[in-house]
This record gives structure tokens, C-alpha cells and sequence, in this order.
């Protein structure tokens, strides 16, 4: 069986997946692959640096985030152009290490970490998605204490990605991790018990 795995920022995604992880399921991270395809001399980067020019390039040959996310920043016509040119090689590459995984371990849990899983219109590539979910209220307080930001730029961050509660809603199960780690690691061990994976 697969799932993908979602949650807001600063929701306890990585906490959960750890746990999943700990207790026998594979894990796929969509981020460490969008960055495995831009790596320097990589077919994808090419495209980016054909597209948004050399200036999205470091001197050693490797992707320079913070530029890039200037030229994007603001500009929804930026932002899909770099999203037509990473979202597939990404998308192949999940899809090719979950088929991996399941060929190779039948048996195993295999858990898809994806950022904007329903953002990115992701669902359907899952056997079921699992949210992991703070209130806002707790979301917003762990972003400040954890980024150091203003409670301003906080709620900036938290309107940039689809609410809380709505991924809640759209989710085929829901872990609350805004109790202790003890109460999140018995949902966790509730929900592998109820596929069978325990």
C-alpha cells in the first residue's frame, strides 16, 4: 500500500514520517527528489537556467535558490513557467521510487512526503492520503517559535498554502499532532494497526 503524506508548515510532517519510517514504512520525500533533479549539470537545471538565465546559477555550477525565488516571487506566470519545467521529472522520479519500492517490498508501507500534495492536484497517485494537522492557532505559534519570524510574517507564510482545515477535509485520514508526542505516536501506531501494518 501507498499514501501520501501531507500536513501545513510547521504541522509535525517530518515528526510523523519519521515515525512511519521507524516502524518498518519506506519513505519517498518529494523535496530531497526536487532537489536530487537539479543538481549541477542535471538536463532540468539546464532548462532552468535556459529559461530564467545564468543568474539562477551559482559559480560552481549549482541552482541559486534565493535568486530564483526573486525572479518567481510575485509572478504567476514565472511560477507556473519554473513548475512546468520541475513538476514532471519530479513526478516521474516519486513515481519511479514508489514502484521500486512496492516491486521490492510488497509487504511495506510506502509513504509519499508531498508538500502540496492536493495543491498540486497529487491525490490520485495515492491509495489514500493521511494529513498531518495542527490548529492554525498552534500552526502559527510553532512557525514563529521555530523560523524566528513576526506573527505578521507567519500569517503571510501560512496564507501562501491552502488552509489547515481544508487539507483536514480532503484527507482520507488525519493525525492531530497538537497534543504531546505521546498522543501523536498512538495515532500514529492506530492508524499502521488498521492497515495491517503493525
Amino acid at each position: 500500500m501507498n499514501i501520501g503524506l501531507t500536513g501545513g508548515i510547521a504541522c509535525g510532517k517530518s515528526t510523523v514520517s519519521g515515525m512511519l519510517v521507524s516502524r518498518g514504512a519506506l519513505l519517498v520525500d518529494a523535496d530531497q527528489i526536487a532537489r536530487d533533479v537539479v543538481q549541477p549539470g542535471s538536463p532540468v537545471l539546464e532548462q532552468v537556467a535556459a529559461h530564467f538565465g545564468q543568474a539562477v546559477l551559482n559559480p560552481d555550477g549549482s541552482l541559486h535558490r534565493k535568486k530564483l525565488g526573486e525572479l518567481i516571487f510575485g509572478s504567476e506566470e514565472q511560477r507556473k513557467a519554473l513548475e512546468s519545467i520541475l513538476h514532471p521529472p519530479i513526478r516521474a522520479a516519486m513515481r519511479s521510487q514508489m514502484a521500486d519500492y512496492e516491486r521490492e517490498h510488497p509487504d511495506k508501507l510506502v509513504v509519499v512526503d508531498v508538500p502540496l500534495l492536493f495543491e498540486s492536484g497529487l491525490a490520485s497517485m495515492f491509495e489514500a492520503t493521511l494529513v498531518v494537522y495542527v490548529p492554525r492557532e498552534v500552526q502559527l505559534k510553532r512557525l514563529i517559535a521555530r523560523d524566528g519570524l513576526t506573527e505578521d510574517q507567519a500569517a503571510l507564510r501560512l496564507e501562501a498554502q491552502m488552509g489547515i482545515e481544508e487539507k483536514r477535509s480532503l484527507a482520507d485520514f488525519v493525525i492531530d499532532n497538537s497534543g504531546t508526542l505521546e498522543q501523536t505516536t498512538q495515532q500514529v501506531e492506530h492508524f499502521l494497526t488498521e492497515k495491517g501494518f503493525s
